[in-house]
């Protein structure tokens, strides 16, 4: 007798938006090569870092377009939810690998700080010049469309990360070249290796969370209980589950204790509608009918096993 109301759960970024995310993509990739083969030639810690960190944009801005594509692949008898987790299995992956990419860097600029490196502060300063100028580039082709797509939001963010990387990188070819000062390279690649494992983390941890269906941190379980008590008709709630399928996809299931099944149309609705000012659009609630001395309780506070999430179509 439940019923849910669900919105559409496939997306993705506007076709010109999806536009210049590939141009973006193709520009960045381009130059990640380019600043790891200088970092290999000119012996620079600082662009082997910067080349790790734009390897996170091109992950992200990767995973931005695939999703796109994979997104609109139909659910199934066996996938109700369609491929959308691809996404989060992607990003954990990604996250753990830059992890590595990090702590590579940071024990190579140890050692290097002990037993200084030769630099070719000319080619170092060239490349970085060069990255930061893609880089540049590539944050004016998002500009404007970073304040109308989520995607393209978080896309713009990562390539400016990189551009102040590319800086850093700048500076430490101009220290070089009029000092001669070899370790401000591995010390400003500590401080870009910091910038990527921030990134990283924050990668590892959201898709991790996900996976184990935590509850969004955009939500508040406290909250949820308010707005399905304040609708007409409901008297108590228990059972509640919100958790997220993928980012920006959240969903909940629960259940209502209502006076009589009568207000059943009324009652879903009011709900589907509460749970809708909260970003919760898949929503599925089971109705029951009792007196409303029935205890509020959410899945943490649930002592039964949980044997999965409830869905209708």
């Amino acid at each position: 007798m439940g019923d849910c109301s669900h919105a559409s759960i496939a997306g993705g970024p506007a076709e010109g938006a999806s536009r210049r995310l590939r141009y973006v993509l193709a520009l960045t990739a381009a130059f990640m090569l380019v600043e790891a083969a200088g970092g290999w030639l000119s012996g620079s810690l600082a662009l082997l870092a910067d080349a790790g960190h734009m390897l996170t944009d091109v992950g992200a801005l990767g995973l931005s377009l695939l999703t796109a594509s994979i997104a609109r692949r139909p659910a199934d008898d066996r996938k109700t939810y369609g491929y959308l987790r691809w996404e989060i299995l992607a990003a954990l992956v990604n996250g753990a690998a830059l992890i590595v990419i990090a702590a590579w860097v940071v024990v190579e600029a140890v050692h290097r700080l002990g037993r200084p490196h030769a630099v070719e502060g000319g080619l170092l300063l060239a490349v970085a010049a060069a990255g930061a100028a893609a880089n540049a580039l590539a944050l004016w082709l998002l500009h404007g469309a970073h304040q109308h797509n989520l995607n393209t939001r978080g896309a713009y963010l990562h390539i400016l990360g990189d551009l102040l990387g590319s800086v850093a990188a700048v500076g430490a070819g101009i220290v070089i070249l009029l000092t001669g000062w070899t370790p401000i390279d591995p010390i400003l690649s500590v401080l870009l290796a910091l910038l990527i494992l921030a990134g990283a983390w924050r990668l590892v941890k959201e898709s991790t969370d996900i996976l184990l269906e935590a509850v969004p941190r955009s939500v508040s379980m406290a909250e949820v209980q308010q707005r399905m008590l304040a609708v007409e008709g409901v008297r108590a709630v228990h059972d509640l589950h919100v958790w997220a399928v993928t980012s920006g996809v959240i969903a909940m299931s629960g259940h209502a204790v209502v006076p009589a099944l009568g207000a059943h149309p009324l009652v879903l609705d009011g709900i589907r509608r509460a749970m809708g000012t909260l970003g919760i659009g898949h929503v599925t609630i089971q109705l029951e009918v009792g007196d409303g001395c029935a205890p509020v309780e959410t899945a943490a506070s649930h002592t039964g096993p949980h044997t999965g999430h409830p869905h209708s179509h």
